[in-house]
């Protein structure tokens, strides 16, 4: 056994198998790779409560939010290749997203109170999360639209992205459905749905061959349940999967993969752009991608409002967060060891990851359970990261 084993696996076993409901999670796969490939993995638990089937390192996971850096690597390559300017209006590539308005409240018939905006939305907006977006699992004003008959994002509908914008563009950064905007300034630019332009550009130099939108048989089958705790901490497997028939390739959240996957993804921005079977950025494109892109703005707390689907939600309270394209920045070393300037962020199904260029080291933690921030499952995440760290200064 080595060094990262014997550290990393009794994190896993701890929350799989805790005695207390609420300490414990159904399953877990996670990963730590450097640069040179996978220097861990490992599972736990089983793939749904009570079921037979026992969690696997190939298991298949909705990847919720991380699927936005994918996308964001497909933004990237435009860029590269002369087709998008990330300054020029995000309108000039796809002009339904010049007709949104800012909202300003609600009449007392209960009508959107609507403006226009000051200014137009970029495609480096989309990418920062300052375009004007929200989430209504995150936001007030979304979540009255919601109540109010808006679509949920998760139909993976193009009304469901008809939002009005919260503030005027560039004004502040905010959580939402940016990614999913910026996944289809890609798709109006290439002429191909996102999947494609993924699987081409993205998937098959990372050698990525089990991400995708919609599941084969062979994922379906390996396909972990996704969870609800419930008041009293126990876990209730539910039958949510991500629509199969798509209308929109969601940039933002849509992706299923494997943890193994993610991981190649993950890997090649500690490599500069170079993935497993080939480059899929250019470095000066990489280093640029992971600065802090936000100047004087910060990363807020994420204030779940439907208690279902999300906590507070924050890394590292009390320290400065920004953001880069598209991940967090932490700008002061990490309680758990990862140092400042690394990048990271996670999936609403409690799933997280981080990857550190200044160590060449990154990982990932992936379970399936709402809501986001769940004690268990982040609490297990920041041991993992904080165990990993550990094991490389005593190696």
């Amino acid at each position: 056994m080595n060094q990262l084993d014997a550290q990393l696996g009794p994190v896993l076993d701890a929350v799989a198998h805790a005695e207390s409901a609420s300490e414990r999670v159904p399953g877990v796969v996670a990963m730590v790779t450097d640069r040179t490939g996978t220097r861990y993995e490992g599972a736990a638990g089983q793939r749904s409560v009570g079921g037979a089937d026992p969690m696997t390192v190939d298991s298949v996971f909705a990847m919720f939010s991380t699927t936005k850096a994918i996308t964001g690597t497909a933004v990237l390559q435009c860029v590269e290749e002369g087709l998008l300017d990330l300054d020029a209006p995000a309108a000039n590539y796809l002009p339904e997203i010049g007709k949104l308005q800012v909202i300003e409240g609600f009449d007392a018939s209960g009508e959107q109170i609507l403006r226009t905006p000051k200014r137009d939305i970029t495609t480096r907006m989309l990418l920062l999360h300052t375009a004007g977006f929200g989430y209504s699992f995150f936001d007030e004003t979304y979540k009255r639209l919601a109540e109010g008959g808006c679509p949920s994002v998760i139909t993976a509908t193009r009304e469901s992205l008809q939002t009005p914008l919260l503030f005027d563009p560039g004004d502040k950064w905010q959580y939402g459905s940016n990614m999913d905007w910026a996944g289809l300034v890609v798709e109006s630019i290439r002429g191909q749905r996102l999947g494609t332009v993924m699987a081409e550009r993205i998937f098959e130099p990372l050698g990525m061959s089990e991400t995708s939108f919609v599941l084969d048989d062979s994922m379906s089958a390996r396909r972990a349940t996704i969870h609800q705790r419930e008041a009293d901490g126990t876990l209730t497997p539910t039958a949510l999967v991500l629509p199969q028939q798509p209308e929109v390739h969601m940039g933002g959240h849509g992706l299923y993969s494997t943890v193994g996957d993610y991981t190649k993804f993950l890997r090649m921005w500690l490599r500069d752009g170079v993935g497993d079977n080939g480059r899929v950025l250019a470095e000066d494109t990489v280093a640029k991608a992971v600065r802090n892109g936000l100047q004087s703005q910060t990363v807020t707390e994420l204030k779940g409002v439907v208690p279902a689907l999300s906590h507070d939600a924050e890394f590292f309270p009390g320290q400065r967060k920004s953001w880069a394209y598209s991940f967090m920045v932490n700008e002061e070393q990490a309680p758990t060891g990862r140092p400042a300037g690394s990048l990271g962020w996670a999936g609403l199904a409690n799933l997280y990851y981080w990857i550190d260029r200044r160590n060449g080291i990154a990982g990932l933690w992936a379970t399936q359970i709402l809501p986001f921030a769940d004690p268990a499952s982040f609490g297990g995440y920041l041991d993992f990261e904080t165990a990993t760290y550990r094991s490389l200064t005593t190696r």
